[in-house]
C-alpha cells in the first residue's frame, strides 16, 4: 500500500521499478563525437558537507548478498554511470578488467545510436591528457567518484533520455515462477535489494530474504531464492517502500527498543502523520505538543473525531532487528485506525498516576 501511495506522489521521488534516485557529483560532458570537453561539478553543499546532485538512473546491480556489488568482491557494473575506477580503470588492481565489464554492458544492452557510439569512443579511445588537466580530475581519483554522462547542450544525462528507457523497458524477461507475495507468474529476483536504516545493521544494508550458498538450504535443487521465490515487482516494491520508510528523513519510523520500527495507513491519514508524535520525545521549542496530540487522540476516540472518517482504514506497524548479516522481523502488526487508537488511549489510561487536586491535570484528566 505504502509504495502505492508514494508512487502517485508527484512530489515523493519514489523511483519507477528498474530505477533509482543516485547522487551523482561528477558529470562528464562530451560533444555528439564523443569528444570529451569538461567535467561538471553537480555537488551541492559547502565544504565537507557537500553532495552530489540526485538523478534518476538506471538502477544498480547487486550481487548474491543484495548488497551493493562495489561493497564485496566482485565486479558488476552499473549503466551509464558508476564510480571512477569503472568508468576510467583508474584502479591500480582491477581497474582494466572494471572498465572492461563497464564498456561490455553498454555495447551489449543498448542499440545502435550515434550516442551510444559517442560513448564508446570515449571510453575506447579516452582523451587522458585533456582529463588530467582538468581541475576535478585529481579529486575524482582520489575518492573514486561517482561519474555519469551528458551530452553538450542537453539537460538531462544520457542515462536518463528516452533512448536509454525504451532499451531498458525491451529487456524484459519471461515469467520463470510464481511470487509468493502476489500469487503472479513473475520473473523470479535472485537477489533482493538491501534494507538500509535499521539502527545496528551494517550501514551497507541488510536483507530480509537473502540464503547463503550451499548451507543446507538448497533444497530439491532450489538455490538462490528460488527456495522463497519473490517475483521482482513484489522485491522492488517492498525494498522501496521499506528504505522510503527508513531514510533519514522520514517521519513514519521510530526506535522500539532495538527494532527500528516504521508504520503507515492504506491511504494518507491524521492518525498516521499524528502516530509517532505520540510515544517521541516532545521538540525543545514546543514541549506541550505531545500533550496536545495525546489530548486529541482520547477527545477522537470518545466524540469520533478524524476516526470518524478514519476508523476503518487499515494500519500496519513493522519491527525490524539486525541479525548478523540479515534482518528478522521483531513484530508486525495490522489493524485499523480505530483500534490501534483505542489501544493508544488505554495505554495512557494504564499508566495514568492519581494526583492530588491542586497538581496539573495530565492529558487524560484534562479531557
Amino acid at each position: 500500500a505504502v509504495i502505492g501511495r508514494k508512487a502517485d506522489d508527484s512530489e515523493s521521488r519514489i523511483a519507477p521499478e528498474g530505477w533509482e534516485w543516485k547522487e551523482i557529483p561528477f558529470v562528464v560532458v562530451l560533444n555528439e563525437n564523443g569528444d570529451f570537453l569538461e567535467i561538471e561539478d553537480y555537488r551541492e553543499g559547502e565544504g565537507k558537507k557537500k553532495q552530489g546532485k540526485r538523478f534518476l538512473v538506471p538502477q544498480g546491480v547487486k550481487n548474491i548478498s543484495g548488497i551493493d556489488a562495489k561493497k564485496t568482491s566482485g565486479i558488476a557494473a552499473n549503466l551509464l554511470w558508476d564510480t571512477a575506477d569503472y568508468v576510467f580503470g583508474i584502479d591500480e588492481k582491477r581497474g582494466t578488467a572494471k572498465k572492461k565489464v563497464f564498456v561490455s554492458r553498454i555495447e551489449k544492452e543498448l542499440p545502435e545510436s550515434p550516442k551510444k557510439q559517442a560513448v564508446l569512443r570515449f571510453l575506447t579511445q579516452p582523451d587522458t591528457a585533456n582529463l588530467e588537466k582538468d581541475q576535478y580530475w585529481d579529486e575524482i581519483c582520489e575518492t573514486k567518484a561517482v561519474v555519469s554522462f551528458l551530452f553538450d547542450g542537453e539537460f538531462e544525462l544520457y542515462c536518463q533520455t528516452s533512448e536509454i528507457k525504451k532499451a531498458l523497458a525491451l529487456h524484459s524477461k519471461t515469467p520463470d515462477g510464481l511470487c509468493l507475495v502476489t500469487g503472479d507468474q513473475d520473473v523470479i529476483s535472485r537477489t533482493h535489494t538491501a534494507i538500509k536504516g535499521v539502527w545496528g545493521a551494517q550501514s551497507s544494508g541488510a536483507n530480509i530474504v537473502s540464503f547463503q550458498v550451499k548451507s543446507g538450504y538448497d533444497s530439491y535443487g532450489k538455490t538462490q531464492a528460488y527456495n522463497a521465490p519473490v517475483g521482482e515487482s513484489a522485491m522492488f516494491a517492498y525494498t522501496t517502500a521499506l528504505n522510503t520508510l527508513l531514510g533519514k528523513d522520514s517521519k513514519q519510523r521510530m526506535q522500539v527498543g532495538d527494532a527500528s520500527t516504521v508504520f503507515w495507513s492504506e491511504k494518507q491519514t491524521q492518525f498516521e502523520e499524528n502516530f509517532s508524535v505520540v510515544f517521541s520525545e516532545p521538540p525543545k521549542d514546543d514541549p506541550d505538543a505531545n500533550t496536545r496530540c495525546i489530548r486529541d487522540l482520547f477527545e477522537a476516540v470518545k466524540t469520533g473525531g478524524y476516526i470518524k472518517y478514519e476508523k476503518d482504514t487499515k494500519f500496519f506497524v513493522l519491527g525490524l532487528s539486525p541479525n548478523a548479516g540479515r534482518l528478522s522481523v521483531r513484530f508486525w502488526l495490522r489493524g485499523t485506525v480505530a483500534e490501534f487508537a483505542q489501544k493508544i488511549c488505554q495505554h495512557f489510561e494504564d499508566i495514568e498516576i492519581v494526583k492530588p487536586q491542586n497538581e496539573p491535570a495530565s492529558a487524560i484528566n484534562a479531557v
